[in-house]
C-alpha cells in the first residue's frame, strides 16, 4: 500500500506536466512542475512544512503555540493547515490589496487573519514587519518569517529540485521562476547547479518588482506595477542572497494574462498570475534558445483564488486588461 501519513505526508512529489499548446508552438519541451496539487493547493506548502519542522526541531514552537506570519497568502494557507494538523494557531497579517478568495480561504481554515494597507517594505506597517513586531509580543509564539528564514531555501534545495533533476533525468537545459521570497528560485537553482553547471538558472518578475534590474546590473530599480500577488520584490532577502542567475526576464500583465488565458482554454490547466508570468518567461526563453531545448518551471497556484480578479470582466475592464481571449 502507499499511504501517505495526513496532510504534512502528501506535500511534495508533485507531477512534472509537458505544457503542450506552449510546447508545440516553440519547439521546446516546457514542463510545469504541478504545484498547485499540493493538499493545501499551492507551491508554498512546502516553505510551511519546512519552517514549522525548524521550529520544532528547534524547540521554538511547543504544544499549542502559534504561528504568526506576514504573507500575500498562499504561505498563510499552507501554514494553517499545517498548524490544524499539528495542534497550533495560525495568525496572518496579509496586505488588504490581496484577493478576496484568499482572504475567505484563510478564515475558513481557522486562521485569525488581519488585513493591513499595502504599503511599501521600509514602512514600519508593512505586513511583512508588522507580523514580526505581533509575534514577538505573543507568548509562546513563532514568527515563520519566510522572506529571511533559511527553512524556506532549503525546502526547495531538499525536495522541489531533486524531484525536477529525478523528473527529468537531468537532461534539462533551463530553470524558469519568478520569486517573492526567494526560497523556491534560490532551492532549486543552487541543487541544479550542483548537479550540471550547464544549466540555466532565469529569474522571471513581473513589472514593478526590482529583481529583474538586480540581475541584470547589480541594482534595484523598480519600474511600472503589476497585478500579479506574491511574486517580486523590492530587496534581496536572505533566501534570494547569492541565488545563481543567469539572465533575467520580465514579463508584463497583459502577456501573463494571455499565457494564463490559454493555459486555460488550450492546456486545460487553471492558473493564477504567477503562473502566467513564470510560463511567459519560459515562452520567451525557448524563442531566445531555440527548438530542441528543455525548459523546466513552475505551476504555482489554482486560478480559483483569483476569481474575482483575474477571471472577472468587470475587475479586468477596470484596469485596462480586458483580452480577446476573455
Amino acid at each position: 500500500m502507499d499511504i501517505k501519513q495526513g496532510f504534512v505526508g502528501a506535500v511534495g512529489n508533485t507531477p512534472l506536466i509537458r505544457i503542450n499548446s506552449f510546447s508545440d508552438e516553440t519547439g521546446c519541451e516546457i514542463l510545469g512542475k504541478a504545484e498547485f496539487l499540493n493538499p493545501g493547493g499551492s507551491v508554498k506548502d512546502r516553505a510551511a512544512l519546512y519552517i514549522i519542522k525548524d521550529a520544532e526541531e528547534k524547540g521554538l514552537l511547543k504544544p499549542g503555540g502559534t504561528v504568526v506570519e506576514g504573507t500575500a497568502g498562499n504561505t498563510g494557507i499552507g501554514l494553517t493547515h499545517i498548524c490544524n494538523a499539528r495542534g497550533y494557531k495560525c495568525l496572518i497579517i496579509i496586505p488588504e490589496t490581496q484577493s478576496q478568495e484568499k482572504i475567505d480561504l484563510l478564515r475558513t481554515l481557522g486562521a485569525e487573519v488581519r488585513t493591513v494597507p499595502a504599503v511599501p517594505y521600509k514602512d514600519p506597517n508593512n505586513y511583512v514587519r508588522l507580523s514580526g513586531r505581533i509575534a514577538a509580543e505573543m507568548e509562546n509564539a513563532i514568527w515563520a518569517n519566510q522572506f529571511e528564514n533559511l527553512a524556506n531555501r532549503r525546502a526547495h534545495y531538499e525536495t522541489t529540485g531533486p524531484e525536477i533533476w529525478t523528473q527529468t533525468g537531468g537532461k534539462l537545459n533551463a530553470w524558469v521562476a519568478s520569486t517573492g521570497t526567494g526560497g523556491t528560485y534560490a532551492g532549486v537553482s543552487t541543487f541544479l547547479k550542483e548537479q550540471n553547471p550547464e544549466v540555466k538558472c532565469i529569474l522571471a518578475d513581473p513589472m514593478g518588482s526590482g529583481l529583474y534590474s538586480y540581475v541584470k546590473t547589480g541594482e534595484i530599480h523598480l519600474e511600472g506595477s503589476s497585478v500579479t500577488e506574491g511574486i517580486g520584490n523590492s530587496r534581496i532577502t536572505a533566501n534570494m542572497a547569492g541565488a545563481p542567475a543567469d539572465d533575467a526576464m520580465r514579463v508584463d500583465d497583459r502577456e501573463a494574462l494571455r499565457v494564463v488565458y490559454q493555459l486555460l482554454r488550450k492546456d486545460g490547466l487553471y492558473m493564477g498570475g504567477s503562473t502566467g508570468i513564470n510560463v511567459g518567461a519560459a515562452i520567451a526563453l525557448a524563442k531566445q534558445m531555440g527548438p530542441g531545448h528543455t525548459i523546466v518551471t513552475l505551476l504555482c497556484d489554482r486560478g480559483s483564488l483569483y476569481q474575482s480578479k483575474l477571471f472577472n470582466r468587470e475587475w479586468l475592464e477596470s484596469k485596462g486588461l480586458l483580452l480577446d481571449e476573455f
